[in-house]
């Protein structure tokens, strides 16, 4: 399998399909999947002649253990690490989720100073900050995230089969189509992860501000969401990435779940398709 190892001794497993002369589209996963969760995608824009990359954050998926650096920070630079590895160049980012913060922090910081980046595209991601504070009152309590930790601890197989069966995909709303094959499998990329990288992984997601990040990136961003987002709420995520991004397309999806890319990948690829052919 492909590895590449950053300099602090993580070892990144990615992906790589496609020409490597077409235009790459590198996807970062959320919180706390893998590159798995990209299936639907990856697929489907390289059936459209891209080139497509995606990797398992440290401590995620096939990505080493390591006991440090789980944070914005490092996810960046890890991203960065795989891309400067492969010499992606006239690429586009998708994030979902804590990925988006992943994308926003790499392109701000990587990808757009190295003149890497053409696009990129927030999909129900976390900037520029979830957590309530006394800038940021509409954010959620902090006692939420705590609950995380505590229910992670405790018992994390468990946890995972509560979050997937119910809020992530909206499988526990009136009328909702549940398929135990997507729980399943939201469970086993899981578990293949470290529960150390998760636990600190929600400190990650929760409590970096990103405003300075949405703010320096210059490239044209698709910001997308569903507005039954029961895990990251919308009016304090992509709405206000729409509002703080230099250039940049807002798309609300009505009733989509946090999960949307699995749960409505025939409508949603489509239009990130269109969004980069722009």
């Amino acid at each position: 399998m492909p590895f590449i190892t950053t300099e602090d001794g993580a070892e990144i497993y990615y992906k790589d399909w496609g020409s490597p002369d077409a235009q790459p589209i590198m996807f970062h996963h959320g919180w706390p999947l893998s590159a798995d969760d990209w299936d639907a995608q990856m697929l489907y824009f390289l059936s459209k002649g891209y080139r497509v990359i995606a990797s398992d954050r440290r401590g995620h998926g096939r990505s080493s253990q390591i006991g440090t650096g789980h944070d914005m920070d490092h996810y960046a630079s890890d991203a960065s690490a795989v891309v400067e590895h492969l010499d992606l160049r006239n690429a586009i980012h998708i994030g979902h989720s804590t990925g988006g913060g992943q994308v926003a922090r790499y392109v701000a910081q990587y990808g757009e100073p190295q003149g890497r980046v053409a696009k990129a595209v927030l999909v129900s991601s976390v900037p520029p900050l979830m957590v309530q504070t006394e800038g940021n009152p509409e954010g959620t309590p902090i006692s939420v995230f705590d609950g995380f930790r505590d229910a992670l601890a405790a018992n994390r197989a468990e946890f995972y089969q509560a979050v997937a069966s119910g809020p992530f995909y909206g499988f526990n709303r009136s009328g909702a189509t549940v398929s135990e094959p997507v729980i399943a499998n939201w469970w086993r990329q899981g578990m293949m992860g470290s529960a150390l990288a998760h636990y600190e992984g929600i400190k990650a997601f929760s409590e970096t501000d990103q405003t300075a990040d949405l703010q320096a990136i210059s490239v044209p961003v698709l910001v997308t969401q569903g507005d039954d987002d029961q895990i990251v709420p919308y009016k304090d995520a992509s709405l206000k990435q729409a509002e703080l991004l230099p250039n940049s397309t807002l798309k609300i999806y009505e009733g989509y779940p946090h999960g949307m890319l699995t749960t409505h990948a025939d409508v949603i690829n489509p239009d990130l398709l269109a969004f980069i052919q722009q």
